[in-house]
């Protein structure tokens, strides 16, 4: 392997732009010609590639294939760290860290909807040859491969890609749409700013504060990744907008912005990315449902605090993924609130 393809940059973090946001700009027909293939040189060029081996298990241990009449759904792994450090040069060098942040993005094979899971980062689960342990130690024991394989083994499917992104590419994407608005859940402060209850529109610097503070809550990483939620859902309501999409110039900034900091499995190149696009092409940000994955509440296991999953509703959930009914089960969850 190259040392392009191993390179892996600082804080990563992920959000389900980074492909709907290649995918549908360039398939929604707002540019073409040359325009399209400088926008897809520049995810070539600044996009880091993990080959397969880094990015997934040996197949030996991944669950089989969905039945054929579900085998166009995708689910799309997302990833990140917010270390604040240096993860190096050397793919090996993530390892040893924890990921602090994981959702799992399923697209069905209707394509009519699209639901973001997000697994809170302390649930205590197996982890294959390592015994019990918070899920987010998966990353530090083995990798991108290991923790691919610990979430297979809760949701009973196949992960088809994985990406990461670093802060700083989120940060510039923010900026590069001109602010994202969100329907802030909970007014709080955080690292000198406060955000008031209800919509604020926020730049990159502000939004970094938003979707990290967690000790300003009493429920902690609960509130954390209700906020996030809320980010990213503003985040494709902005590029998903007219404003947005008929902007070419636009449209090249936020590329810019986000594909230095961006790493994916190789198989998400600019064509499956297209082929995601198109078949997203009438989606819209109110067609795009969020839940977390269900737990029993916090608790202790010897000196650490822990979230406790739900096992008997993960099943239930494992079950929706095999059978492409994760949007009914996540309205399902969302009626018993």
């Amino acid at each position: 392997m190259d040392a392009v393809s191993t390179r892996v940059r600082k804080r990563r973090w992920p959000w389900i732009v980074v492909f709907s946001l290649v995918g549908v700009l360039v398939a929604g027909g707002a540019v073409a010609g040359v325009y399209l293939l400088n926008l897809s040189n520049s995810y070539n060029d600044n996009v880091t590639k993990l080959e397969s081996a880094d990015a997934f298990p040996d197949v030996s241990v991944r669950p089989a294939p969905v039945e054929e009449t579900h085998a166009g759904a995708r689910n799309i792994l997302l990833l990140g760290s917010d270390t604040r450090g240096q993860v190096g040069d050397d793919l090996d060098d993530i390892r040893g860290q924890r990921s602090d942040t994981m959702m799992v993005v399923h697209i069905p094979a209707d394509n009519a909807s699209v639901q973001v899971m997000s697994i809170m980062r302390d649930n205590w689960v197996p982890i294959p040859g390592r015994g019990h342990n918070k899920i987010n130690a998966a990353l530090a024991f083995g990798g991108v491969p290991l923790t691919v394989q610990t979430i297979e083994s809760i949701i009973d499917v196949r992960i088809d890609h994985v990406a990461i992104v670093d802060f700083e590419g989120f940060s510039g994407l923010t900026d590069a749409l001109g602010g994202v608005t969100v329907n802030n859940p909970k007014a709080f402060t955080a690292r000198g700013t406060a955000f008031a209850q209800g919509q604020i529109t926020l730049d990159g610097t502000d939004a970094l504060k938003f979707v990290r503070e967690r000790y300003a809550f009493s429920d902690g990483d609960y509130q954390r990744v209700r906020n996030q939620q809320a980010y990213i859902k503003g985040l494709i309501g902005e590029i998903l907008s007219r404003e947005t999409l008929t902007d070419p110039g636009r449209i090249s900034g936020m590329v810019g912005a986000i594909s230095p900091y961006l790493t994916v499995d190789s198989g998400l190149d600019v064509g499956t990315i297209a082929d995601l696009g198109l078949r997203l092409r009438d989606l819209r940000a109110d067609d795009i449902s969020f839940f977390t994955s269900p737990t029993l509440g916090t608790g202790m296991v010897g000196d650490q605090s822990v979230v406790h999953p739900d096992w008997d509703a993960l099943g239930e959930l494992a079950q929706a993924f095999r059978t492409d009914s994760v949007g009914a089960f996540a309205e399902a969850l969302a009626a018993q609130r």
